[in-house]
């Protein structure tokens, strides 16, 4: 059993409630056997009180002619000390009796008082819990009857350790059961937990582990599983109907370019063939942005990460390098590229090479003339491989930070760049298809997008 699901069991509610009904049984059983003790301590002080006043009183109607003899053959039937008895003298000197000498602080006003037992003959006794009562005859000689409480203290004793036994054997038995009980469900909340990382990438075709028990659990659940299917059925038609669009508009205007760019050739020259060029142009523009959206729902397509291979990141990254290192020195932009090892990984050689030819275009384009973009490779703490692009431009606001991969999106500032804001949300859909990351950062002196790569 490892440590990790016992900390996420004893934080579930299960977990939380066991402990509380717990502690709060744990506190009535001490509370009750605080009463049991208390009440049955006061019954037997009670039974020693009547006891110790029925000997005194006894002694006391004794013919004083024969008390010395009748307190001695009380100490000698009393041979362990149950109930010493003992006589004295107006100066406290011992005339009859086991009781070794007055106990201090005994009055002799009739009433039974806490004190150390003084037994002759039985040091054992002596120093222990004890109740007292003492009585002064008319000649002055006093009586004192001392009876030890073993017996309350042994039943006090019997009860603590009723109570400890009790409770070791309620508690404990109660806290395994409760790491049972508990442990179920956070086995179930991991394994939704588990289920919920390929929604959270955008795959809405997973639904949430049903075990079948009919459990609060299970009821919600199959809540969000119900949910799920019909937004993935929405969402689902929604793509439908704009991949059809794209898909059904390109052959028409395809043909309207065609016939506009012939009519352009025969006014070449003129004004009328300015205006025409110009029309084919935002044909062009609208053909490549119905491509770009073909291009994201086909990416979104995870078939498509059947065919991956074994490929050689590295390999991409100076491809990449190669490609668009004529662009930048045109630019006059220092481009520069570091790769270090990396480790083995699985993907699509010619997407991942798409990808980045996004973002280092992206970095050219809006980086100034005389600026630097570097594309550094590296393999991070936890074995992963990491790729960022970093640039010189304008940056971008945090509060774009995560709109800027949404189809269609484009900042105040790249407004007025050419472009159709679809770039981006295809890289993203690249990165998504081989399970990787995707993040930017940066400053206002520049933006860094970082593609972290999970190892084999």
């Amino acid at each position: 059993m490892s440590l990790r699901p016992l900390t996420d069991a004893w934080r579930s509610a299960t977990s939380r409630l066991i402990l509380i009904y717990g502690a709060l049984f744990a506190i009535w059983c001490v509370v009750l056997l605080g009463v049991v003790q208390w009440e049955s301590s006061r019954y037997l002080t009670n039974v020693v009180d009547g006891m110790l006043s029925a000997r005194i009183h006894y002694l006391e109607k004794t013919d004083p002619r024969r008390l010395m003899d009748t307190v001695d053959a009380a100490s000698a039937i009393d041979a362990t000390g149950f109930m010493a008895v003992g006589l004295f003298d107006a100066q406290g000197r011992r005339i009859a009796g086991n009781v070794a000498k007055v106990p201090q602080g005994l009055d002799t006003d009739g009433v039974v008082q806490p004190v150390s037992a003084m037994v002759e003959d039985h040091p054992s006794e002596n120093g222990r819990r004890a109740r007292g009562l003492a009585s002064t005859l008319p000649n002055g000689q006093r009586l004192v009857v001392v009876k030890e409480s073993a017996t309350i203290d042994g039943l006090g004793a019997i009860i603590r350790r009723g109570a400890l036994w009790g409770l070791s054997l309620t508690l404990l038995p109660g806290l395994l059961g409760g790491i049972l009980i508990a442990r179920r469900p956070a086995r179930r909340v991991r394994q939704i937990q588990q289920a919920m990382e390929p929604i959270r990438e955008g795959d809405l075709s997973v639904r949430l582990p049903v075990s079948g028990a009919g459990d609060e659990v299970d009821l919600l659940a199959g809540t969000v599983n119900q949910a799920m299917g019909e937004i993935e059925r929405l969402l689902g038609e929604v793509k439908g109907v704009t991949d059809n669009i794209a898909h059904d508009l390109r052959t028409p205007l395809t043909r309207m370019r065609t016939r506009l760019y012939r009519v352009q050739q025969q006014f070449a020259g003129q004004p009328e063939g300015d205006q025409l060029e110009a029309a084919v142009e935002e044909i062009d523009t609208v053909l490549a942005r119905f491509r770009a959206l073909l291009r994201v729902s086909e990416l979104e397509d995870r078939q498509r990460s059947a065919c991956f291979e074994d490929m050689d990141l590295g390999v991409v990254l100076k491809n990449v390098h190669e490609f668009y290192a004529p662009l930048a020195e045109d630019r006059h932009q220092l481009f520069e590229l570091d790769v270090g090892k990396l480790p083995p990984l699985r993907g699509d050689p010619q997407l991942m090479f798409e990808a980045f030819a996004n973002l280092v275009g992206n970095a050219i384009k809006f980086t100034p003339n005389g600026g630097a973009i570097r594309l550094v490779a590296l393999t991070d703490p936890t074995g992963d491989a990491r790729i960022d692009i970093a640039d010189t431009g304008p940056g971008i606001p945090v509060g774009e930070r995560e709109a800027v991969f949404r189809r269609f999106y484009r900042g105040d500032e790249t407004r007025a760049k050419p472009g159709c804001g679809l770039g981006l949300a295809i890289v993203s859909a690249i990165v998504r298809l081989h399970g990787y990351s995707l993040a930017v950062g940066g400053n206002e002196r520049g933006a860094v997008f970082s593609v972290t790569c999970p190892a084999v």
